[in-house]
Parts: structure tokens; C-alpha cells; sequence
């Protein structure tokens, strides 16, 4: 195991040298799995001793730690798939079904008491969980469900023990309710198989009097616990399972040919054989392409191959490339195109015989074609213009809002940390080093009411200002010296950096002159393309391209916001068209001042149209934010980058892309998809329609193809492969749907249609295609289900919760929400990949009061020991809890008003007993050698590990002190608030709707769910 070390940051682990990823007989060899992240507490260290006692009770009560409770199977042993719940919450409906209008059998066992862990709060105070809130029963009230139809699968060590169906004579609820169907084991090609054969792969729900027990339905945290657990000991084969793990859940993909999901994500892995049975489903049919996804360590580098002034094979009709799914034909002489079945000659430099199985000898040796996802060189006549390493240019909004609350200066302290990170402090005579990839530059702009330019030449002895005063027509007074090599320039780059907020403290301009200064930018990238990272802390009112302060709350929730949420101004219209097409991209680092407006419709337009991102700060204080913000441009420098980039996807005979959805530039339909910047973070939506019949006996396949230049100048295409079988049993295809894959995809279609439709009317849309999609499954993959069970689809169990996430966000809820914060969020999840979007639509909370000692540690094994998470509603909140709240925008740290002075201090430091005593504005826990701070800074270093393009920082929410308690009640999402129903209520709502449409009565026009709730108060304030 590696060693731990106490306070460090996650080191990394060794790569695989092997090159695992070329190998083809996958059954001859595995790839390691990576070893856990280094930093975090060693087990043997002070902070692991046993926490002491006064806080709880004794050790005893709080059972055996982690590391000595067997905390994985073996792994040769046979497994159930790992990616779906324990058959625990959702049991037997049918059982409960023969009990309507009966109380409760006497004989009924209660449920299990969940075992003690160690707890700050006090155990002889309340019970643990505010059962008075939504009418939840108490933790004795007897088991609601048992699972009879499906018997747990031999090996699932991680599944809770089966209930029997005597223990289910809780009076029948009037809500629906769930039971799974059978697990299948994760080596199969499907990664679940039927139920039974009246219910393939679903899950049975009942209807009948009484209360519904919210913690019987499915539950998002364990969807994400078991198979987070899981993949810590196995990769996922791409070839071998054809249903990727939950998108939270961090795992290594062994490529056998197909890409790794983290790259492309289809919504079905078995495609229906017709539109017609497509329909049957209500289902779409797409894919997530994230092209530039980070990697985890411990997968295959993706190799980069040069093919010389040839380029990579294509097929000559469909111009696809050459990859594993290609056949070689004629003994090695020709080629068959996967895409469009078209015969191509092999050129005379790539020939290789074929063996007796038409298998060429040099595949093992030919990355192209053993790997699902490759990088080529590809020679000029793919260049638009001479590739050079990546331009970056930072304008700095000086005025002075921005001086006068601290951005400014957390900004030049961001872009010196992402230069040169830790090494910022040598001194002259120490080489000079920087995070960038060799060949890239850097330039700096500030801007007021005027732009000004600094010549960076190391040979200077500190900046020269150039000061460009003409607004009207802007120009670049230099050109020499603007763009330096970080490294070279370094003592002169620092220098300026560091007087910046000195520097305009005196001399400060309330108004900034924004537009001018793009166009300045402009000029200066448009001979080699390049990234703008841009500050902005005032609505910019100044010079050609001024705005106005055009928001109207009387617009909020009426069909007029749709015009709040467009860009209306030609003059971003236009430089965002210029900038896409000379291959720059920008990204905004937006502060508004006290939560003002700042027009973000208008200003993202830029980043959106060009591929970049906004990073918004709606209240920017500085003693909370500093950190995060340098956070963010720390990670937007250092990020996988490209720049001057298009993509094409290709899909076989029979299919055929009927629309994308993401931030990009398409000037019209057909053409390649354009982007400025693209980075590891974005993600782009493809839909397929079918323009033919597919062939059952052949495979569908897509292909992606992104043509761009990396950060350090070389001009590539990546080129992502997806196979998926197709199958004339469209009940068969509902086992292979990737729920992350159909959420995003709606998701992203939703927000594109926020700019033609109200709000109101997409809330409606939602929820006619949740209704849509399960009754589709409940008429035509169910057998004779009683008719007030809503059967639900084993893969799709968690989607309506996390469609009722979706509705509740920022992007789409009812009620005033500021203009600037939903179309921020719209944009935002037009570009989410599946991580990120999952994340945000159902946060992670985990309750750190009650950890298990090891909880937060590395085991045995060498991987950190991750509580359970918590479910998102206030009746799981516990008297004196505390918890961490994550949706990968935010984090927050809540504490209950009655929290444990003990655990102040552990977590905080002596001195800190009380709420009153917390400094409400930090943003980092301090560094204590005490077991609980310890765990929770491993705790939080995994979190900032597994999230998209926002920085970890926590914020305090304190129970009755701090605002930021109103964003926790917010994501509690299982409870009834965001104008919009409970969970348990929401599904409700949509079984009475499924059986409407099942009786041929549903009335599609009366589905808006906001509308229904508006003024109820909420559980989390009772």
C-alpha cells in the first residue's frame, strides 16, 4: 500500500507502463486497478486514534471499524452488477398490495436498527430524525416492501439482506411504490437482465390507501454508493459490460475498442430496430460526447499517432477513421467502413496481411485499431492556420468595484497560482518554471474606460503600459512583447501582477468599457487563435457596446422572461462570430457587485458562442471567495485545452444526427460543429433520428471526431469510437438504457428551448416526457400488472427524481429567480457533462457527526473509506448534525443549532464551542491533528476530486445564523420546496398521469407542476 502521509495534498499514482490498452484478449489480462489517492490520512497517524468518548458513548456501542468488516468481495468471485440499489428500499409492492384497507399484522417484524457509529450529537437527546416533517414514519415502523420477484443474486455481497414478504404488512400507501427486478452478473454483456418474463428488467409500484414511507422509493445516494464501492476494486471492460457505472462514481475503463464512457455516453446501448419502436419507448435516441475528459489514474494515456503527410486511413465515402470495428478484406487489401459498409483499398504504406480469421497480424501493434479512443496528427492540409503553442490573454477589470471589493487582487493572485503554483516565491536565481505546456504564451490587458497594454519582454526591468484611449476604433499599439513565455518572463510577470490592486487604488473609473477591450483582444489573436480569460466586476455601461440595466422583475415567470434570457445586443452577436471563426474562445470571471446586474444573457453570449464558460460570483466577498476564485483560474489554466476545434459525428446506415445541443457555433445544419476553446469540462449533446431500417445482424456504430490544436501547438484529431448492438426486441433495449445519458440529453434540450418557450410550458414538457417514458414501458414491457402499479424500468428507477432536480434548479424552477442566475445555469447545463449535471441536479450530503472511525481513511487496501451518503430532505436531518452538502457548484458545510461543542473544536480548533464563535466567511478548514478534522479534509479533498469545472471551498451554514441556510433548503430536493412537489408527491403525480394515459383520458395541456404548489411553506421551515 502506499504510503499516507498526514497534511498533504493527493499525490498520484504510478501510470500503467504496460500498455495495457493495446491488448485485445482481455481474458489473458487485466489492467491494475489505480491505487487510492495519495494525501490522505495514514491510519496509523495521531489523528487516527480513537476519537475520544465524550462525545457519544463508549467505543463499543459504535461497532467494528471499516477496515475489519470484509469491505469488498473477492474479486474472483461471481458479482451482481454493482450500479444498481439493494433490493432493501424498493421491496415487494405485491406483498403490500393484498393488505389494502388492513392494518398493520401484528406479527410484523420491525425493521433492523441501522448500527450504531460513533456521534457527536446527543444520543439521549431527540430521535435522530425529524419524523414530524412529510408524515415519515418512525425508524421502528415495520418494513413497507419485500422483494418477491426478484431473488437476490448469489455472490452481491454488498446487498442488504432480503426481506421476506411476512415482514411487508405495513398498511397499503396511496402513493406508488417500487420493487426491482432480478440483478444480472456484471459480466454479462447486459449489465441487468429481466425481472421476469412479464417484467423485463422493471420495477412493480402499487397504489393504494395510506401513507408511502419516502424511504421505500428509490434512493439516488445508494444508486451511488454500491457501485462506488465497487469500481474501487475493478475496471469497468468497455467491450465486456455495455452499461457504463453512474456518472458520480469514479472508475478505471480498460479500452477493448469501445471508448470509455467517460468520453461518450449513449442513452441506449441496444438500439430498436425502427423508428416505430424507438416511439414505443418515448425514449431519445443520443449520445454525450465529452471528447477532452480527464482521465483517472491508473487508464491508458491516449496514444497519439502521426501517420506523416498522409494522414490517419479514412473511408473514401463517409470519410470516417480507420478504428477496431473496421474489417479487413481480400487479404488485408481492402478495408470495410463500419459506418457506411463502403470497400476501401488500404493504401500500399498501411498494408499488413490477414490471418486465417481475416484478422490483420499487426493489430496487436496498431493502436487505431485496439483502441476505442486515439489521438492523430494530422498533416497541414487539415490546418486553417500554422499551429503555434496556446496564446493566453488576460484582461483584468480594474475599476473600481472591482478594486474596491478585493477582485482585483484575487485575480492577480489567481493567475500567478496557475502560472507558477507553488514554485511563485523563487527567487531569481532558482529557474524559472511554469504549469504550462511548453510553446504556450501569455499576455496581459487591464481595462477601465480605457484598455491598457504591458510589453512583458524579460529583457525589460519591469512592464512598460501602453494606454489605448480610442473607444470607437481600437487598436493594438504593439505587438512585441505582448505574448511572453511565462517562464522567461516570470520576475516581470509577478512584478505587475503584484502592483496591480496598488496600482489603480488611487486612480479608479466606476465604469468599465468592456466590448472595445474584446475587440482589442481580437486583434491581437486573430493571427494565431487563442483563450481569453476575462474579469468583470460592473455591468459595463461605458463606450460602443454599453448596456443597460434591461431586467424586469414584473417579466419574471411570465412568457416576456424568455427575452431577459436572449442576447439582444448585435455587437457581442458580432465579435462572438469573429472570435469562433480566427479559433478563440473566452472565459468570464463575472462579480457582481452586491448581486446586482451584470447582463449575463448578453456577456456569457461571448463565452457560450465560442466554447468558453462563465464563472459567476452573484455576492463576491472577498475573505470567502478569494480562495475559490483563484481555485478556478488555477483550473482554467491548467485544465485539458484546445483551441481552433470542429467536430463531425458519424453514425451507421439506417441512423442520422437530427440536432446538437451544447455551447458552440453552427452556422447552419449539416455543417461541422465550431469551437474557440474546448476543455475537459464541456460536453456537447447529439440526437440521432433513423433515416432507414437498421440491419439486426450488424452493429450500430458513431463515431466522433474532434480536429483541433492542443495547448502546446500540435494540431490533432481525436477520434472516439461507440458500438452498440442492435436488437428487434425492444424490450431487450430497455435493459442497456444509461439513465446519466437520457437526463443529460433532455436536460440539454430543455435549455435550448428556454429562449423560445416559457418556463411554464418546458416544466410541462418535462414532465409530459417523464410520463411519456413510463408509460411507454408500462403498456408495451410489462405484463398483467395489477393496474394501480406503475412499473418502472429497472435502469430508470432514480430518473424521476432526477427530472423533478431538474425542474427545481435555478434554470427552470417557478417563482422570481434572477434573470442573471438562470441563464447563468441554462448555459451551464447545456455544457455539463454527465458528472457534473448529476451532481447538481441531486447533491451529495454526507453527515459528518456520525462517522465511523474509519470513515475518511485509507484502508487496507489503500483507497479512502467514503461514508454513506445522506438523502436529500430535511427528515433525514438529525438533531445536532452536521453535514456537508455538494452539488458541484457549491459545498456547503451545515451545522444544526444544537451541535456539539466538542465537535466544533475537533473540527475547527480550540476556542470554537459554539456556532456564534465560527468565523462565518472562511472557506477552508484549518489544519488540526485532531481524528475528526482529519476525516473530513480527506473527505473534501475526494469530493474536489470528483467534480466538474467548480472549485471546492466550503461555505458555512449555520442553523438560524447565515443566509447561506436558505441555498441548503434549497437542495433538499426530496422535500417540498422550488416550487415544485415533494419527491414522494411528485411521483404521485406522475402515476396519475400514467394511468390516465393507460385509460386514454390523460389531458397533455395540464402537466405544469410549478404552478400546483405555489405558497405551500416548506418542510426544511416548517
Amino acid at each position: 500500500m502506499s504510503e499516507f502521509h498526514m497534511y498533504h495534498d493527493p499525490g498520484t499514482a504510478a501510470p500503467n507502463p504496460n500498455g495495457a490498452g493495446m491488448q485485445d484478449e482481455t481474458n489473458k489480462w487485466r489492467p491494475p486497478v489505480a491505487a487510492g489517492p495519495a494525501g490522505y490520512q495514514q491510519p496509523g497517524s495521531p489523528a487516527m486514534a480513537q476519537a475520544p468518548n465524550q462525545y457519544a458513548g463508549t467505543p463499543a456501542q459504535y461497532g467494528t471499524p471499516v477496515q475489519q468488516e470484509g469491505y469488498f468481495p473477492h474479486q474472483g468471485a461471481p458479482q451482481a452488477h454493482p450500479q444498481y440499489q439493494s433490493d432493501e428500499d424498493v421491496n415487494n409492492l405485491a406483498g403490500q398490495m393484498g393488505a389494502v384497507g388492513l392494518g398493520g399484522d401484528p406479527m410484523a417484524q420491525p425493521k433492523p436498527k441501522k448500527k450504531h457509529r460513533h456521534a457527536y450529537h446527543n444520543l439521549e437527546g431527540p430521535g435522530g430524525s425529524s419524523q414530524a416533517f412529510n408524515g415519515m414514519p418512525q425508524n421502528g415502523a415495520p418494513a413497507q416492501f419485500a422483494n418477491q420477484n426478484s431473488p437476490q443474486v448469489g455472490g452481491a455481497q454488498w446487498m442488504e439482506p432480503q426481506v421476506t414478504p411476512a415482514m411487508s404488512q405495513f398498511p397499503a400507501p396511496v402513493n406508488p411504490v417500487f420493487s426491482p427486478g432480478a440483478q444480472a452478473s456484471p459480466m454479462q454483456y447486459a449489465a441487468r437482465t429481466a425481472a421476469s418474463p412479464h417484467q423485463p428488467g422493471g420495477a412493480a409500484v402499487g397504489s393504494a390507501q395510506g401513507r408511502v414511507d419516502p424511504e421505500q422509493i428509490p434512493s439516488v445516494p445508494k444508486s451511488r454508493d454500491a457501485p462506488a464501492r465497487y469500481y474501487l476494486e475493478h475496471v469497468y471492460p468497455t467491450m465486456e459490460h455495455h452499461l457504463p457505472p453512474p456518472a458520480t462514481v469514479p472508475f478505471v475503463a480498460f479500452d477493448q475498442g469501445n471508448s470509455s464512457p467517460k468520453y461518450a455516453r449513449l442513452t441506449l446501448n441496444n438500439i430498436p430496430l425502427t423508428a416505430q419502436a424507438l416511439a414505443a419507448t418515448s425514449l431519445p435516441l443520443g449520445m454525450i460526447i465529452q471528447p477532452l475528459a480527464a482521465q483517472q489514474e491508473g487508464e491508458q494515456p491516449i496514444p497519439l499517432l502521426d501517420f506523416g503527410e498522409t494522414g490517419p486511413p479514412r473511408c473514401v465515402r463517409c470519410r470516417g477513421y480507420i478504428n477496431p470495428f473496421m474489417q479487413f478484406k481480400a487479404g488485408g487489401n481492402k478495408f470495410v467502413c463500419n459506418l457506411c459498409t463502403y470497400p476501401n483499398d488500404v493504401p500500399g504504406e498501411y498494408f499488413a496481411p490477414t490471418d486465417h480469421a481475416g484478422v490483420r497480424i499487426d493489430r496487436l501493434q496498431r493502436p487505431e485499431l485496439t483502441l476505442g479512443t486515439v489521438d492523430y496528427m494530422v498533416p497541414k492540409e487539415y490546418w486553417s492556420k500554422e499551429p503555434v503553442g496556446l496564446r493566453w490573454l488576460f484582461l483584468v477589470d480594474v475599476t473600481a468595484e472591482s478594486v474596491n471589493r478585493g477582485f482585483l487582487h484575487g485575480f492577480c493572485e489567481g493567475i500567478l497560482s496557475a502560472l507558477y503554483g507553488e514554485s511563485r516565491g523563487e527567487t531569481e536565481e532558482t529557474e524559472a518554471t511554469s504549469r504550462l505546456p511548453k510553446g504556450a504564451k501569455v499576455g496581459i490587458v487591464t481595462y477601465d474606460k480605457e484598455v491598457h497594454f504591458y510589453n512583458l519582454n524579460p529583457n525589460l526591468k519591469s512592464a512598460q503600459m501602453l494606454v489605448m484611449s480610442d473607444l470607437e476604433d481600437p487598436f493594438l499599439p504593439f505587438s512585441e512583447g505582448l505574448f511572453v513565455d511565462p517562464a522567461e518572463s516570470k520576475g516581470t510577470i509577478t512584478s505587475l501582477l503584484t502592483s496591480l490592486p496598488t496600482m489603480f487604488s488611487e486612480v479608479k473609473h466606476p465604469e468599465p468599457a468592456l466590448l472595445p477591450t474584446l475587440n482589442t483582444a481580437l486583434q491581437a489573436l486573430t493571427a494565431t487563435g487563442g483563450k481569453i480569460v476575462c474579469s468583470l466586476a460592473a455591468l459595463p455601461t461605458w463606450g460602443p457596446g454599453r448596456l443597460m440595466l434591461r431586467d424586469d422583475s414584473n417579466l419574471h415567470n411570465t412568457d416576456g422572461e424568455k427575452k431577459l434570457l436572449q442576447t439582444e445586443h448585435p455587437g457581442f452577436k458580432k465579435i462572438a462570430d469573429k472570435m469562433v471563426q480566427n479559433g478563440i474562445g473566452i472565459d468570464f470571471f463575472l462579480a457582481a457587485p452586491s448581486g446586482g446586474y451584470l447582463d449575463i444573457a448578453t456577456i456569457g453570449h461571448v463565452s457560450a458562442a465560442t466554447g468558453g464558460e462563465v464563472f459567476y460570483y452573484p455576492n463576491f466577498h472577498s475573505p470567502r471567495d478569494l480562495l475559490r476564485l483563484s481555485k478556478e483560474i488555477q483550473h482554467t489554466v491548467t485544465r485539458e485545452t484546445g483551441y481552433q476545434a470542429l467536430m463531425k459525428v458519424r453514425c451507421s446506415n439506417g441512423l442520422q444526427v437530427s440536432a446538437y445541443h451544447g455551447n458552440f457555433y453552427h452556422h447552419t445544419f449539416g455543417a461541422d460543429l465550431e469551437f474557440g476553446v474546448i476543455d475537459s469540462d464541456k460536453a456537447i449533446g447529439v440526437l440521432f433520428s433513423y433515416d432507414g431500417k437498421l440491419d439486426p445482424k450488424l452493429d450500430a456504430h458513431f463515431q466522433a471526431a474532434l480536429l483541433y490544436t492542443a495547448a502546446n501547438g500540435e494540431r490533432r484529431v481525436r477520434c472516439i469510437n461507440i458500438v452498440a448492438s442492435v436488437s428487434p426486441n425492444t424490450g431487450e433495449c430497455m435493459k442497456f438504457v444509461d439513465q446519466d445519458a437520457v437526463v443529460n440529453i433532455i436536460a440539454k434540450e430543455a435549455a435550448a428551448r428556454m429562449t423560445e418557450k416559457n418556463l411554464k410550458e418546458i416544466r410541462g414538457a418535462l414532465t409530459e416526457k417523464t410520463v411519456d417514458i413510463l408509460a411507454g414501458y408500462r403498456r408495451n414491457f410489462t405484463g398483467n400488472n395489477p393496474p394501480g402499479q406503475l412499473v418502472l424500468p429497472e435502469n430508470l428507477k432514480e430518473f424521476s427524481m432526477y427530472i423533478l432536480g431538474l425542474i427545481k434548479s435555478r434554470a427552470f424552477k417557478g417563482g422570481k429567480e434572477p434573470t442573471d442566475r438562470r441563464v447563468h445555469d441554462m448555459r451551464m447545463i447545456k455544457s455539463m457533462g454527465p458528472l457534473e449535471l448529476s451532481l447538481y441536479l441531486y447533491p451529495r450530503i454526507i453527515a459528518i457527526h456520525n462517522l465511523d472511525a474509519g470513515d475518511g481513511f485509507a484502508n487496507d487496501k489503500g483507497h479512502l473509506v467514503m461514508p454513506e451518503g445522506t438523502r436529500a430532505s430535511f427528515s433525514k436531518v438529525e438533531e445536532g448534525g452536521a453535514y456537508i452538502v455538494d452539488n458541484g457548484q457549491v459545498c456547503l458545510l451545515w451545522l444544526h443549532a444544537q451541535v456539539s461543542p466538542n465537535l466544533l473544536e475537533d473540527l475547527f480548533g480550540e476556542g470554537n464551542n459554539s456556532l456564534k464563535a465560527l468565523d462565518p466567511f472562511q472557506s477552508s478548514l484549518p489544519i488540526l491533528e485532531t481524528h475528526l478534522n482529519a476525516q473530513v479534509r480527506n473527505i473534501l479533498r475526494y469530493l474536489a476530486a470528483t467534480r466538474g469545472s467548480k472549485a471546492l471551498t466550503i461555505q458555512l451554514a449555520r442553523q438560524g445564523l447565515d443566509g447561506s441556510e436558505y441555498e441548503f433548503a434549497r437542495l433538499l430536493y426530496e422535500d417540498r420546496n422550488n416550487e415544485a412537489q415533494s419527491y414522494v408527491d411528485w411521483l404521485v403525480h406522475v402515476h396519475r398521469h400514467i394511468q390516465l394515459e393507460l385509460a386514454g383520458q390523460r389531458k397533455r395541456e395540464d402537466t405544469d407542476v410549478g404552478s400546483t404548489f405555489v405558497g405551500l411553506r416548506t418542510p426544511y421551515w416548517g
